[in-house]
This record gives structure tokens, sequence and C-alpha cells, in this order.
């Protein structure tokens, strides 16, 4: 016997295996009820006792679903299947499904890998001519082509529109974020917002989170072009809103990396905002908390370069936050550069671990161990000179320059050579305030700062720009990376 099936069926909304149950039709209300919450990406209050199976599914227990599933229930085939998809009993569950979702298994074939998007008539019933499409469009992505893949998505979410709204916001976002990752953050900032405005109401914590963690990079690569500070911040603060929102939506148990990811944004958003006035060192507080979280769930085993990215944002907050207690932080920060160096994330990057060596080195100075930081910086040199970077080398030279005084009270010939360099480089117009390696805007009498007449205080680090952190432009498997860390890595 065929058990009746209303549509729209709750298929696509919630991700594989539970998005992909059919709810019979049994004439009971509270399985009615069920039904409509789920179509609308809302999980029930109260599950009828017909949707056991579909609860354990839901909750993830997927053994003690299987041991509900009664034999003879029509559904019984394509549900057991469902979560262990094996194509070589396709043939026999399609034709155990009524005729309106027999393509079912063949989206889902598509959606594992395991087979050929499939071609539905337009008597198909809205949500699987929609997810239909959508396999098309995933397939067209494959074969690297952005414009079709793009239109399909847009396509699968207008059919769906009317019927299954969830299901066309998470199309909608989908698309998003691949137009985010093709570099167009402007034309997918419309699309996240309205896909995240029409999920409010949705049990769909990691896609409003995911949303959440684009529409904050997007604001945060804004504030990177922003034409003054006002406008800096207001993009910063956006961007951390977006973030404080998705960190709302889940946490460290139910979505570890995207949570980590979350994290680790809102730290580079904290540090990369002007810091100009005595509270905003508060924000540096809460930028090393988090991104203290963030390195339980990054390791450089299973995520090097979010990995590497928190530990050299950690590393140089610490270098950089006013404290009483500034000799254990600058020894933290040297045995966190000393993590991604062992680490070899940087093996294959000579100007990534040049900047690192810049950063250790400049440390190591701070703390008074001035034959280990002279050895980081030549090394450092070496590698920017190699690589013809002159403004990396320019700026060794400088904290060298500052180290060997550090180490004679008169100076030798050298010492005079390499002062007479920095007095060269001090005519060039000075700001009055900077960006610190962790992208910290510091004035120029604040702890770190610059003076205004060269050559700099002893006590004084000139880092290169592009040691700015910046924001991450991926999808929930990659988080931000500083300057120095290079996305080439991630």
């Amino acid at each position: 016997m065929t058990r009746q099936l209303r549509h729209p069926q709750p298929v696509g909304v919630f991700g594989l295996p539970a998005g992909f149950l059919l709810v019979p039709d049994t004439g009971s209300p509270a399985v009615a009820a069920a039904h409509d919450d789920l179509v609308a990406g809302r999980l029930p209050r109260q599950w009828p006792d017909d949707l056991r199976f579909h609860e354990l599914v839901h909750a993830g227990n997927l053994d003690a679903a299987r041991e509900v599933l009664f034999e003879g229930e029509p559904l019984t085939a394509y549900h057991s299947w469902v979560l262990d998809p094996d194509p070589g009993a396709a043939d026999a569950v399609r034709g155990s499904l009524p005729e309106s979702v027999r393509a079912l298994v063949d989206i889902v074939l598509a959606a594992t890998g395991q087979g050929p998007a499939p071609q539905v008539g337009d008597d198909a019933s809205a949500e699987i001519r929609a997810l239909a499409r959508a396999a098309q469009a995933t397939e067209a992505l494959g074969r690297g082509d952005l414009d079709a893949g793009l239109a399909g998505l847009h396509a699968a979410a207008q059919t769906a529109a009317a019927t299954v709204p969830a299901l066309a916001a998470v199309l909608t976002a989908t698309a998003a974020m691949i137009r985010h990752d093709a570099g167009d953050g402007a034309g997918a900032a419309a699309g996240l917002a309205g896909a995240l405005a029409d999920l409010t109401e949705t049990d769909l914590p990691e896609v409003r989170a995911d949303v959440a963690l684009r529409l904050g990079s997007i604001s945060q690569e804004a504030a990177a072009g922003a034409r003054n500070e006002h406008e800096m911040r207001e993009r910063l603060q956006e961007a951390m809103g977006h973030y404080y929102a998705g960190l709302h939506a889940v946490d460290e148990e139910s979505a570890p990396f995207l949570w980590a990811s979350l994290n680790l944004n809102l730290a580079t958003a904290h540090l990369s905002a002007p810091m100009t006035q005595a509270g905003d060192q508060l924000r540096l507080g809460v930028a090393m908390q988090s991104l203290r979280a963030c390195r339980r769930v990054f390791t450089p085993q299973e995520a090097p370069a979010q990995w590497a990215s928190a530990t050299l944002n950690l590393a140089n907050a610490l270098v950089y936050s006013p404290s009483t207690h500034q000799g254990d932080n600058l020894a933290e920060a040297i045995g966190l550069y000393d993590e991604i160096l062992a680490s070899g994330v940087r093996s294959g990057d000579d100007l990534a671990r040049a900047r690192l060596l810049t950063n250790r080195g400049n440390a190591l100075a701070h703390a008074g161990a001035f034959d280990d930081a002279h050895a980081d910086l030549a090394e450092a040199r070496y590698l920017f000179e190699t690589h013809l970077d002159h403004d990396g080398a320019l700026t060794v030279r400088a904290i060298l320059d500052e180290v060997r005084k550090a180490q004679v009270e008169e100076p030798d010939d050298e010492l005079a050579d390499l002062a007479q360099q920095a007095e060269q480089m001090g005519r060039m117009p000075q700001p009055t305030s900077f960006n610190s390696g962790m992208g910290v805007r510091v004035g120029g009498g604040l702890p770190g700062g610059i003076d205004s007449t060269p050559p700099p205080k002893a006590t004084v680090t000139i880092l290169d720009a592009a040691t700015r952190p910046t924001p991450v432009g991926d999808s929930a498997e990659a988080g931000g990376l500083l300057g120095e860390v290079e996305g080439d890595e991630a």
C-alpha cells in the first residue's frame, strides 16, 4: 500500500539525512502540524509518536532510528536507504516511492556524489523541482561554470519561494556564499541579508551562523577599504554585530569549526579597529579571549591556516597589550611564535616566515634577548632582500638598529651607519598613529607608538603593514588570516 503524501514535503530544508525524510499524510492533526513545522524549517515542539523515526534522525541518533522502523510501512525502504544511500539499491527504493517523489532518490545520490543530477518535469511538485535544479547547479559549479551555477541556484530558490520559503532562503544563502567566494562581496551581501531575514524564525542555527559569518566578513572587507576612520569604525562595528549574532546561534559543541571561525573573525575585527581612545584597549582583552577560545578547536594538523592565524594574532596581541605583567606576556608570545615555526605551517613561504621571524625577533628584543633577536632579524632581512621585499627589509633594518643601540653605550662605526639609515627613513612622512602588527592603530604618545622625530626609541616596534589582520573570505571551513600567514595556505 502506498500512503498518500501531502505537498510540499519538508525536503531540502535541513541537511542530509534528516532533511530528506518524507512525512506521510496519516490524517493525524499532530502529524499534520509537525509536517507544517518541518516545511517551515522548524522542529516540532512535541513530536507525534508516528514520527518517532524522524525525531531520532533529527537528533542525530541514527542507530536508535533504525530500530523503530517498521517493516511493511510504505516509506520504510526509502527511509532506511536514505540513512546510508547505496546506488546499488536505488532502483528498488525508487520503485517503492510514489511517482511524485521518485526523483528524490536521484537527488540524494547527486548530493552524496554518487550519481548525476536528475531531470524532472514541470508536473513535479515545487520542492522536488527546486532540489533537482539545485543539483544541476552544483554540477555546473563542479565544471567551473560559475554563471550557470549561480543562475541555477537562483532559479531553484524562485521555484521554492512560494511553497517552501525556508528552502528558498537556504538556496539563496548558498548562492550568495558562492558569489562571495568568487570575490563579489557587494553582490553577495543583499542575498545573504535577505536569506538571514527569512531564516530568523527557523531552527537552522548553523545556517544562520554561517550567513552571519559571511556578512561579518563582507563588512570587515569593506572596513579595509574605508575612506576614513569613522567609516572604518562603522564597518567594523557591523562586522562584530554579525559575529556576535552567529555566536548566539551556535556553540563549541554544536558547531565547533563554525564557532571557532566566528571567534577568530571577531578577534581580528577588534584588533583591526582604530585604537585612539583609552577605552579601546579593553577590546584587546576581548580579542585575546576569542583567540584563546578558537585555539581549542583549530589545530596545526586539521586546520593549519586558521590555527596559525589565531596563534599569530594572539602572540601579537600579547606583545602590544598594555599590562603590568608584560614580561609574562612577552614570554607567552615568544612561545606562540615558536609553536608556529615548529609546526612547519610556513615552511613553503619564505616571506611569511620572514614576517614571523620579524615578529619574534621584535618580541625577543623587547624581552632583552638581544642575541636571539639579532639572529631572527638577520634571517628575516635576508629573506626579504632575497625576494626583493624592500619595505620588509627596511623594517627589519630599523629594528636591528634599535637592538644594536640598546646593546652599547657608544655607537661604533657600524652603528653610526645604521643610525644614518634610520635617519634617512625618518625623513619620510611620519603618521601621528600607525597600525601595529596586530592591526591596532596606536597614537604616537601611547605605549608602542612611534615618535614623530627619528630615530625611533629603543622600545618602539615598526612592523610591516602586512601584519594587519584580515577577515575570512571562505565558507565555514576557513577562518580569517593575518596578512603574514598568507591566504594561500588556507
